[in-house]
């Protein structure tokens, strides 16, 4: 199962991460490769308690929805809707300058994986408190569906 805690896994993101241009046109979605960048770097923050995420969590999504998300051996399903705050065309951060916005994933992913981490969680907008492992692999789970999204 592969996770950001798995040095090699988190190193192969990063790698996969380093070929996003530009001009990457999504699979699905409406997204740019920009917007995703942001999207992700804001997705990060929120669980990180630096960004605001309103709540959508009840009984099933805590559960039910948390394993499938995290365990179930699928691909996430394409075109689930996100939180505004975390909505390029909404409420997320505007994308400014493609290479700066690209470290600060980066800077972000590696704070976020970081054993000796610098932030308390937040609850997950859906699947609510996690311990460190199922952090890590949310963490990995996302930004796979992104990357797979623009064909990294």
């Amino acid at each position: 199962m592969r996770t950001l805690a798995n040095p090699e896994d988190k190193q192969t993101t990063l790698e996969r991460l380093a070929k996003v241009q530009p001009d990457h046109r999504a699979r699905w979605g409406r997204m740019s490769a920009h917007q995703m960048l942001c999207h992700l770097n804001d997705s990060f923050l929120a669980v990180m308690g630096e960004k605001y995420v309103s709540s959508a969590t009840g009984p099933l999504q805590r559960t039910v929805v948390k394993w499938v998300a995290l365990y179930a051996p699928i691909p996430w399903p394409k075109g689930v809707p996100t939180r505004p705050e975390m909505d390029q065309l909404i409420g997320g951060t505007a994308p400014v300058e493609f290479e700066h916005d690209k470290r600060a994933l980066v800077i972000v992913i590696e704070r976020f994986s970081n054993p000796k981490r610098d932030f308390e969680w937040s609850p997950h907008p859906i699947f609510g408190q996690m311990p460190d492992p199922e952090w890590l692999r949310w963490g990995y789970v996302h930004t796979d569906h992104h990357l797979r999204q623009f064909g990294m």
